[in-house]
């Protein structure tokens, strides 16, 4: 299960949101080991398209490095679908290299007559694709 602050749940909209109709990408990090996320950090996505989305890899290298120097590691990959639902695509599952981290992917499309957005969780190992429930709390 992914728990996430209402406060990191709604920038991650909100920066899904303000990218569209292009795919918005970012990182959420926190301690390394605790599953906690908490350092909110949106990044560019270099491809600047509406169906596929790429981190500018020198931006990657600097947030990884940063990472280190702070001990955190990646909790959250996120982005957005444009004009498709929240679940990861052949592609999405492809670029999937970090095995612990939540990969949260945000709908900027109504497809289920839901609302204007849809925000799901997923565990990407081994092209495995796994769902997991989301909890928002206030908090940690």
């Amino acid at each position: 299960m992914l728990t996430i602050t209402q406060a990191l749940h709604d920038q991650i909209v909100a920066h899904s949101r303000a990218d569209h109709p292009d795919e918005a990408c970012g990182v959420v990090a926190g301690p390394a080991g605790t599953d906690r996320p908490e350092r909110f950090i949106p990044m560019l996505n270099a491809a600047r398209s509406p169906t596929f989305y790429e981190f500018d890899s020198a931006d990657l290298l600097k947030l990884y490095r940063e990472m280190d120097d702070r001990d955190e590691e990646p909790v959250i990959v996120y982005h957005s679908h444009t004009a498709t639902e929240a679940y990861p695509s052949r592609t999405d599952v492809t670029y999937a290299n970090e095995p612990g981290a939540h990969y949260v992917l945000v709908s900027t499309a109504d497809t289920d007559d839901a609302g204007p957005f849809q925000f799901r969780s997923y565990r990407i190992v081994d092209g495995v694709i796994t769902e997991e429930d989301v909890q928002v709390v206030e908090a940690y």
